[in-house]
């Protein structure tokens, strides 16, 4: 019988889950922008046409998603996850029965950002103070 580490498998859940609200707006607004392009603020409308601005956007959500799936130094992804989750919700307010979900996708995204924090190096062996390690 093998040992199933839950921890990983859970971490892997939760990447999924949020890669996957980044990859199907992105992938929908090929075949339907209509649906999509309403959720960009005005100020970011009209500098470019809106097909260039939404398929742009669309590149970015896919890098996201699939650099959070593949699981490798996710923490900029998983910040930038939440920003841009947490400004669809702030640029959204008046459509906040739609988007309500993407507070609890952003707190995902947080939730990796968190357990994939950068950490320091150990302090080296030549070093003349050392610092008490954290203990939670």
């Amino acid at each position: 019988m093998t040992n199933v580490d839950w921890n990983r498998v859970a971490m892997f859940v939760l990447r999924l889950g949020v890669a996957f609200a980044f990859l199907y707006p992105a992938i929908n607004a090929w075949t339907n922008p209509s649906d999509w392009i309403g959720y960009f603020p005005p100020f970011t409308r009209g500098i470019v046409d809106d097909a260039t601005l939404l398929h742009a956007f669309g590149i970015v959500e896919i890098v996201i998603a699939v650099w959070i799936i593949w699981g490798k130094y996710i923490f900029w992804p998983c910040v930038a996850a939440t920003v841009m989750l947490v400004g669809i919700v702030v640029f959204n307010m008046n459509n906040f029965v739609v988007i309500f979900r993407d507070l609890s996708i952003a707190a995902a995204s947080l939730a990796l950002t968190l357990m994939n924090l950068p950490r320091s190096a150990p302090p080296s062996s030549h070093s003349s103070s050392r610092l008490p390690q954290d203990t939670w």
